[in-house]
This record gives C-alpha cells, structure tokens and sequence, in this order.
C-alpha cells in the first residue's frame, strides 16, 4: 500500500475476496478484458469521434507508454485536469495501466486548488487542455510550475504551447505487469465547501467492486447507453455505476461538454441514451427546459439524481416530465452509496434516498453522544463497509477525528431511516445555523420554502447578527413566470407548514442564479461570505 495511505489488514481483504466482493481485477485488467469481449463495439462517444473498445483499449497501452518513456513509474501522482472528453478516459486507463495514480482535479480549479494537490499529491506531472471555456490552462499551469519545482512535466491536449503535446505520447505499445488489486489506484477529491479538498484513496478492488454492484443493481447491459452530463472527475459519474459501471457493462458511454438542456437533450436524441445522472440544480435546469424543448428523449429509462438533496415537489415532476424512471442516490467518494431500487414503491422514490447498495455496508446512525439512535430518529451517518475508505492520503490528524477506533467513518451527514430500511437525508452537521441558542437545519427550511409555488429554489446560510449570534438569510431562485415572494409571505407560507417560528428565516434575497462548487453543488460558503462582507444595515 502506497505510503500515506491507511491500508485495510491482511485478513480483511482476505475476507472480502473470499466472498466474493473484491473480485482481484485492476481497473486497466477490466477494460482489457472488455476489449477481448467486445473489441468491435462503441465503447466510447467524444463530441464528433467515436472509438471502439479496441481503440479505447490500444489508446491507453500508447498513453502508458508514452508516460513511462518520459519518466512516470509505478506509484507516481498524476493531476489530470481534463474537461469531459476521450481524453480523459483514455489518460486514465493509461495511468492504470501503467501503476501511477491519477488525481481527479476539477476543471474550475485554479492555482490556489491545484497548488494544494500538488503539495498533498506530491505530483511530478499534471494533464491539462489547452483551453477549455475560454480559459488557457497553460497558463495555469506555468503559475503552478513555477512554485512547484517537483511538478516534472505537464502535457497538453491541444497545442501544447510550452509543454508537451499529449499527442507525443501517443505512438507505439509496450506491456505492464498489473498493480495488486488491493492498491490504490486513483484518489477523488472530497466534496466539502469549507475547506480546500483531501484526497481520497480509491483501490482497483474496491472501486470495481462499487461499479460492478450499482451496474448490476441498474441492469446495465450491452444496450446501456450511459450520458456522462456531470463533470468526469466526479465520483457520482465516473463509477455510480456511472463511465466505470457502463465500459464493465459492455454499453457505451456518450460525453457532454456541459449540462446544459440544448446540448443534453440533443445527445439523448441522436445516441439514444438510456440513462445519465445529475445533480439537483441540473434537474432544475431540465425541468425548465423540457417545457420548451421538442427533442424525442423517449430512449431515457432512468435519471439519477443524487449529491444533494432532492426535495419532494421537485422529484415529483421528473418521471412525468421525462418518461422514465427516477432514481434517487445519496453517494459519497469517501465510500458508501445508496440506491431506490426500480421496483420501490412511488412513495420510496420521491421521498428517500434509498437502501445501501451492498449487503456488507454497515451504518450506523448515531447521536452528538456517539450513541446509536432508534429508527426513524435523526443523527449523524456512520459507514464502514467494502468500498468505503479507512483514510484520507495523508492526514493523520484528521484521520484521528473522522473515524472511529473500529474503522466507521463519520460522513458528517445527518439522516434517518424508515421502518422498511430506506434512508432520507435531513442535512448537514455542518448545515446547521446555530440561531440564538435554537438549532436551524438549512436544508429542512429550504424544502418547505421550494414547496412554495413561487419559489424554485432556496439556500438557506447563516448570516451575522449582533444579537442571536446567528441569523437565517434564504436565497431564492423565482419560479419561472412568478411574482418574487418577500419574506412576509414566506413567512407565512412556513408558519401555515407548520414551522417553529424561531426557524423562519431573518432576510430573505432574491438571486438569478446560485454560485455552485466544482461538483455542481451550491456553494453555501460564497453565499454567507457575501453577507458578511457587507455592512449590518445592508444585509
């Protein structure tokens, strides 16, 4: 196990692959194996290109190839900070390959972001576009080089200005004896907005295992057509079952440059998607969108939506919108997911989060006191379970604090459980706005205020206030074609809900759009740092 890492015991992986778990397969062996199996078939849409399991697979030999002639060796740290595209997969698979580790890096991160995975990564090289979005990441990649002298080479797909062209690695094949499946074989990035990310060691074993369960949970086939909408580096669209799950399934997987509804809608209808995955506020953006599009998006059979909380009112609409299923996910990169199955009752799927995926997942749902909770009681989530991390990459300390003596991660979450087993997320631990003594969850008020028909969306931060320490400020998106709501009639809409007053919101601002995270969340961090920035009476 790389250095860094917190590695599971002997007999442990032992355990897991004598039941059947961890199948001893490395990522780069999969699409190996696929290849043999499927070599002439569409493995892979890029915009324009298309590429066959064969070529996909060939691809990745030249890319490990080309790396390890410029110097890149087994266990070496890898940014890739590619856009959706082939690129990206093919870059990957070619690292896997090889034994080095790529690192998912975002592409809205900037120098600050990308210093600091170079630092907690200890990179010697990094993959960049040459511009993607009006942005020339050659240009941050000079600022990182600069104050990063172990950062060794950067390659560029595109014209490569200073650096070198990703094309250069592209030429002939060499073999690789495969890595041990048990070792890491990429780390994600956590999703948190407070703090810049950790990385989180992901093993070949445990990360095929994530896929091929939730493929098989979604009866993924040679028929998957799977629309990777959300950006690549996130987990929920690389393995849930996501690029990794449709390529182990033998479907083919079609990449979106954004999550747009024109783009979008119009790859549902000319490669006849089957399923994608998003999160909320790109649901919203469809649901709007479907009201004026004429695309035939009768191919879809199911929509995940997952990462943050879908409310109600808002999970109601898409089945009907889009004639297909809804599948609701909680998921985390950390480890565990939760799925509705497809054969749940409506009630499960609008309003929960569904079961664990495996039956080896172990949670608990425990008080501030450590202490379990009955069902049907909120506390935060606890989960230990076969692919579910024991360790972020170097950080002892936090490692100390996030997990227990006997290995179950504190995820932070805040949930309950349902008589039949289902979970339904509640917030935040850290989602909680501490207002004159009394505990607010932002995330139960946001549901009550998206319930009001003039509302589309809310965010509900803690804002400054001299005399309760906190106050409640709620962000409103307005519903197309309605009245701004101020906040007497919200107000009252929540009282009539049956809110305690002490949870209605102090100030409310209406906003066109919401900042989101890199992962597509919104950023609840800009919006309360705007309102502290400005002056009491303004606020």
């Amino acid at each position: 196990m790389l250095e860094g890492c917190v590695p599971r015991a002997d007999d442990e992986i032992g355990r897991l692959r004598k039941a059947g778990y961890w199948a001893g397969v490395t990522l780069g062996g999969l699409l190996r194996e696929r290849s043999r199996a499927h070599g002439p078939r569409t493995a892979l849409v890029d915009y324009d290109r298309r590429f066959s399991y064969a070529e996909l697979d060939a691809w990745a030999d030249r890319l490990a190839t080309g790396f390890a002639r410029r110097g890149i060796s087994v266990g070496d740290r890898v940014l890739v900070q590619l856009p959706n595209g082939a690129e990206f997969v093919a870059v990957c698979f070619g690292l896997f390959r090889l034994g080095a580790l790529p690192v998912f890096t975002l592409p809205a991160y900037r120098a600050d972001e990308v210093r600091h995975l170079c630092d907690i990564a200890q990179a010697v090289a990094y993959v960049i576009p040459a511009v993607f979005g009006g942005y020339d990441y050659r240009r941050l990649a000079r600022q990182v080089v600069d104050s990063r002298p172990a950062l060794k080479e950067v390659f560029v797909a595109g014209d490569p200005g200073d650096f070198t062209a990703l094309s250069e690695l592209d030429k002939e094949s060499a073999e690789f004896a495969d890595p041990d499946p048990s070792d890491v074989a990429f780390f994600l990035l956590s999703g948190g907005t407070t703090a810049l990310p950790k990385l989180i060691p992901r093993t070949h074993d445990d990360y095929f295992y994530q896929a091929r369960i939730t493929a098989e949970i979604d009866e993924l086939g040679v028929d998957t057509v799977y629309l990777a909408v959300l950006p690549v580096e996130f987990n929920f669209t690389w393995g849930c079952p996501g690029i990794i799950g449709t390529l182990h399934a033998g479907g083919t997987v079609v990449l979106a440059a954004s999550p747009s509804p024109d783009e979008c809608f119009a790859l549902i209808e000319r490669e006849r998607v089957t399923m994608t995955s998003v999160v909320p506020t790109v649901m919203h953006l469809w649901l709007e969108g479907r009201h004026w599009s004429e695309h035939d998006l009768s191919s879809l059979r199911v929509v995940q939506v997952g990462s943050a909380k879908l409310h109600r009112e808002v999970a109601e609409e898409i089945e009907p919108a889009f004639g297909c299923r809804l599948q609701q996910v909680f998921g985390m990169a950390e480890g565990l997911l939760t799925f509705t199955r497809y054969d749940d009752p409506h009630e499960t799927v609008v309003a929960t989060q569904g079961r664990p995926v495996s039956p080896a997942d172990e949670v608990r749902v425990v008080d501030s006191d450590g202490r379990d909770v009955a069902v049907g009681e909120i506390g935060e989530l606890l989960v230990r379970g076969p692919y579910t991390l024991r360790g972020y990459f170097r950080a002892p300390e936090h490692n100390a604090v996030a997990f227990t003596e006997n290995g179950f991660y504190h995820s932070g979450d805040l949930v309950r459980f349902t008589e039949d087993g289902n979970m339904v997320i509640e917030g935040r631990l850290k989602d909680v706005i501490i207002r004159g003594g009394d505990k607010v969850s932002a995330t139960e008020v946001e549901a009550h205020l998206t319930a009001h028909p003039d509302v589309e969306q809310a965010a509900v931060v803690p804002v400054p206030d001299a005399l309760l320490g906190e106050g409640t400020c709620a962000y409103v998106i307005v519903a197309p074609g309605r009245p701004a709501p101020g906040l007497p009639v919200l107000k009252e809409w929540l009282r009539g809900r049956g809110l305690a007053e002490f949870k209605l919101p102090d100030r409310v601002k209406v906003v066109r759009e919401f900042p989101l995270t890199g992962l597509g969340k919104v950023d609840k961090k800009v919006l309360a740092r705007r309102l502290a920035q400005q002056p009491a009476e303004a606020r």
